[in-house]
């Protein structure tokens, strides 16, 4: 562990590892940025659809709300990740652009659009160009604090997010369900420490190191975990991944991994289950285990603890960014920077 320690000192110089730990403060602390946000009338609307309009992060945020509020939300809800909005948005619309610099080109362009169809309108950021449309725009804006990859403020676009539908009645009251989530991360952290024998985060991260991950959630269970884990993979640790879901996958990809033959091997399957995963996909988790593991394919199994829905799902979303975390020290890579993103963003500008 000493040498886990030193490669943390050797890579991580823009402390990840203190961001990570941090996402409890930051889902409490969304919560009173929204009630102390001006949402300027919107309280006394009806709406008849919720679009949520981000890339990346902010999208993710749209993705684990949908996943926790699937069965709860009476109008439909969707998360565009586009320069457009479908065209059913309406006048009683709710069109909540996020993005965290706020200068997001896919969410800006959005904007415009629910603008243009005359939709009920928020917009969440640090400030950018973003704040300042909205503000030009009168549009009900909310600022999030600066200083952090989006990927690593995932705390604060979920929390604002969800408080801010909850408070204009899209959803019930969720605070003591998001500080609930909070309290059982934060006494998880201990875990996670470098110098902990046994750190789960470490030793899932030990397990993929070489192979390429193919990580699978239940549909509208833990498919955003699924996305989450890869982009976090992607972006942390510089590790080709991809993620699917249950039963859909079983529709189609899993014939190509039936071709894979020797190659079997070089990919690992990691399955993220819920323990109110629909029997059937239950069991097409056991069956696509065994065809797996027959393939030559190994299979990790993580199913998320007895509890709340919300803290069943933010304790897994703490371990695997920090197995993210922990697989990027294995591979001597600095967890911070992402120049591929960085270099496309300049070339499109």
């Amino acid at each position: 562990m000493d040498e886990i320690s030193e490669l943390k000192k050797q890579y991580d110089t823009y402390n990840m590892y203190d961001m990570i730990t941090s996402m409890p403060d930051h889902l409490e602390e969304g919560i009173s940025i929204v009630e102390n946000a001006n949402l300027k009338g919107l309280e006394s609307e009806t709406f008849n659809s919720v679009v949520l309009a981000g890339m990346g992060g902010s999208a993710i945020a749209g993705d684990l709300i949908r996943n926790l509020l699937i069965s709860d939300i009476q109008i439909p809800f969707m998360v565009q990740r586009n320069y457009r909005l479908p065209g059913f948005i309406n006048k009683k619309t709710l069109v909540t652009c996020s993005s965290y610099s706020g200068n997001t080109e896919e969410t800006l362009s959005a904007f415009e659009d629910a603008l243009e169809a005359g939709a009920h309108l928020i917009a969440v950021s640090t400030g950018g160009r973003l704040a300042a449309r909205a503000t030009y725009s009168k549009i009900p804006f909310i600022a999030v604090p600066e200083g952090f990859p989006p990927r690593a403020a995932l705390g604060y676009s979920f929390s604002v997010l969800i408080s801010a539908f909850s408070r204009l009645g899209i959803c019930e009251d969720v605070r003591s369900d998001i500080i609930a989530a909070a309290g059982s991360m934060r006494d998880r952290i201990a875990l996670y420490q470098p110098g902990n024998e046994d750190n789960p985060a470490l030793s899932l991260a030990g397990k993929i190191k070489g192979r390429i991950p193919l990580i699978y959630g239940g549909q509208d269970s833990l498919d955003a975990a699924a996305a989450r884990f890869k982009g976090q993979l992607c972006e942390n640790s510089e590790t080709l991944a991809f993620a699917n879901q249950f039963p859909e996958f079983n529709h189609n990809e899993i014939v190509g991994l039936d071709g894979l033959g020797e190659e079997g091997p070089k990919f690992i399957a990691v399955f993220l289950r819920d323990i109110e995963d629909h029997k059937r996909i239950a069991k097409r988790f056991e069956i696509v285990g065994e065809f797996l593991r027959d393939k030559g394919i190994d299979v990790v199994e993580l199913t998320t603890e007895q509890g709340s829905r919300f803290s069943r799902f933010f304790l897994l979303i703490q371990l695997i960014d920090f197995c993210s975390y922990y697989l990027a020290l294995l591979k001597d890579v600095n967890p911070y920077p992402i120049e591929a993103i960085n270099h496309l963003k300049s070339k499109l500008s």
